[in-house]
């Protein structure tokens, strides 16, 4: 696929040139700067913190080339994501050849096998690192040697746009920032969040944070100041950073500013629910947060306007949502939470229904901004954003399924203390099919692909995670080795098997990645699947979900169906209150359907996928 922008691969020079005039922030902008630092800190300091903030994005500012600030002129913020636009999600070492580097790997492997499906790859966290597989970060300046260098980063963007992790909200116990914390270096005492042993932090304030964890927030650490109570929101190996020193808030801009000049394209936010640590709150959703968020929007929009957030929220769907802000000054993406779990228990269940009225009221916010959609991540299949549209007894149930296909589940603590459901850790592929049920494997597949083509047929940008496109089963070798049921879904792969299975179709890799690769492709070639088209969900029967995309010039028809059944059926699908036309081609077959009297007629095999395109 040729990438709709034919950017360059490289914006920035590795060293700044001073020799031009220092770029000054216009006035308006540094204005309303000014105000999100005074929310967050105050008058006085921010008066002394904004100067340090300007010469942190002057000297971004000084790295960038000519014919960078040249391309940047003609960028259209409304044009940022399209039907072209397809996200493959991987580590940097899950396919590993022994003759070289995971990283030059990757780029080789994506060359040959994805940069027709994909325009941008999300690398999840490739620095140095102590633990969660990348997630406890020691040091955000370097690429991990054992997976390559930036030259490796680089190179990716010959082919593809590039996602980095923004992992802010915490540091590794081994980071330099950290370790100096413990020495007792002053410079460092402000950056995390801490308490002497011998206060008494009150149990009841602690009960009031929201936790994706059941471990405890306050992890003890013997310093040379004594032992300390340090905010641990995830792990003891993980520190969260403390927000309220503006010094912090400047490190973490410069950092991101940072990846921007080594190649980002799009930050996720990961983990940024939390990111403001306060006794007596829910540490989650706070208002310092957002106001971050917009800072980060604000000074990205004014210096470097083709670089987007996503922010990784993984709640309940109203709360999610809010990380769009108005619309226009928050997240350009947020992780649609709520699809995974939904769409699972849809196939589960062989209906739709609930799925059809959570998609009814999808909406993007604005014209800037819209939806990752994906269904599976090195994580797990998260059920919080779902707790809105499904029961506690549904998402028993999707539990007690996950666990009968070999699956394992994490919890958090609630506020009342008890411990809920937060994560199902599985494939995709097996939460959806048993090993040992009396199926055929390709009716197994045919399942699998009906539904991972419903994000791609959504408003939204879809996301797909290597392990997703490969139709990988559980790994629990690797859970066992690494005492981590999150290893389950992160089997490291050897590229010479791997390339072996690519090329025998009687592996369900092969049959899965190519059947979702062809998908993809189909999609990001209709302008009826860009993510600002309209959209309207069809009540047709719960046995389907049935979507009508159009184009934003409303040129171009596409009725996406969906049969969620394992049988065959008939529906009928009415389209009486649209403008429509007789004929209509299956853009995935090429075969041609006709409507008689405003209605299709349609006998539907066994997760059957349609996406009929109508002819004018």
């Amino acid at each position: 696929m040729k990438r709709k922008d034919a950017r360059p691969s490289n914006f920035h020079s590795l060293e700044p040139d001073f020799r031009r005039p220092l770029y000054r922030l216009r006035e308006d902008i540094r204005s309303r700067m000014f105000s999100m630092l005074v929310q967050l800190y105050g008058e006085t300091k921010s008066r002394r913190y904004i100067k340090e903030l300007e010469r942190v994005i002057s000297v971004y500012h000084a790295h960038k080339t000519d014919e960078m600030m040249e391309w940047e002129s003609h960028f259209k913020p409304e044009d940022r994501f399209t039907n072209e636009d397809a996200i493959l999600i991987t580590y940097g070492n899950l396919v590993v050849d022994k003759h070289k580097k995971p990283l030059k790997t990757l780029d080789e492997m994506s060359h040959k096998y994805l940069r027709r499906v994909f325009n941008t790859i999300h690398i999840l966290p490739f620095f140095p690192s102590s633990s969660d597989r990348g997630f406890a970060i020691s040091d955000y300046r370097q690429v991990d040697p054992d997976l390559g260098t930036w030259e490796d980063i680089i190179d990716l963007k010959k082919d593809f746009r590039l996602m980095f992790d923004g992992v802010i909200n915490h540091v590794s116990s081994k980071s330099f920032w950290f370790q100096e914390f413990l020495n007792g270096n002053p410079a460092y005492q402000g950056y995390f969040t801490h308490f002497p042993e011998r206060r008494n932090v009150p149990r009841k304030k602690l009960n009031k944070l929201m936790r994706p964890r059941t471990s405890e927030v306050l992890t003890p650490f013997y310093s040379y100041n004594g032992k300390r109570l340090v905010w641990t929101t995830f792990s003891a190996d993980q520190i969260d950073l403390k927000f309220q020193n503006p010094m912090v808030l400047i490190k973490i801009i410069e950092i991101l500013l940072y990846y921007v000049r080594r190649g980002a394209d799009i930050i996720r936010l990961d983990a940024v629910t939390y990111l403001w640590d306060e006794l007596g709150t829910t540490g989650a959703h706070l208002s310092q947060t957002h106001t971050i968020i917009k800072l980060f929007r604000l000074i990205l929009d004014a210096v470097v306007p083709h670089v987007a957030i996503v922010t990784e929220t993984n709640v309940p769907h109203s709360d999610n949502i809010t990380y769009f802000g108005s619309g226009y000054d928050e997240a350009q993406l947020v992780y649609n939470f709520a699809l995974p779990p939904l769409i699972l228990h849809t196939f589960h269940n062989s209906t739709s229904a609930k799925l059809t009225q959570w998609a009814r009221e999808l909406k993007n916010p604005s014209r800037y901004a819209t939806y990752l959609n994906f269904l599976d991540s090195h994580d797990g299949i998260g059920v919080l954003g779902a707790r809105e549209f499904l029961t506690d007894e549904d998402i028993e149930l999707m539990a007690e399924r996950v666990t009968q296909r070999g699956g394992l589940i994490s919890y958090r603590t609630d506020k009342d203390g008890k411990e809920s459901i937060y994560e199902l850790n599985i494939t995709f592929y097996s939460a959806l099919n048993c090993e040992d049920a009396c199926e055929e494997v390709d009716f197994q597949v045919n399942r699998y692909i009906a539904a991972r083509s419903i994000p791609l047929v959504i408003i939204g940008v879809p996301g797909v995670y290597l392990h997703g496109l490969l139709g990988s089963k559980n790994d629990i070798e690797a859970v066992k080795k690494e005492n981590d049921k999150r290893s389950i879904n992160r089997d490291v792969l050897s590229r010479e098997e791997l390339e072996k299975a690519m090329e025998d179709f009687s592996t369900t890799t092969a049959q899965v990645a190519h059947r979702l690769s062809f998908l993809i492709q189909k999609r990001t070639r209709e302008k009826a699947f860009h993510p600002q088209g309209g959209q309207s969900i069809l009540t047709v029967s719960d046995a389907v979900f049935a979507v009508l995309r159009t184009s934003p010039d409303g040129d171009e028809h596409i009725l996406a169906i969906t049969s969620v059944i394992p049988k065959n059926q008939q529906v009928k699908i009415s389209l009486a209150e649209f403008i429509i036309h007789r004929k209509w081609v299956d853009i995935l077959t090429g075969d041609e359907y006709f409507i008689a009297n405003n209605v299709f007629t349609l006998n539907l095999e066994p997760y059957e996928v349609l996406w009929l395109k109508m002819q004018v």
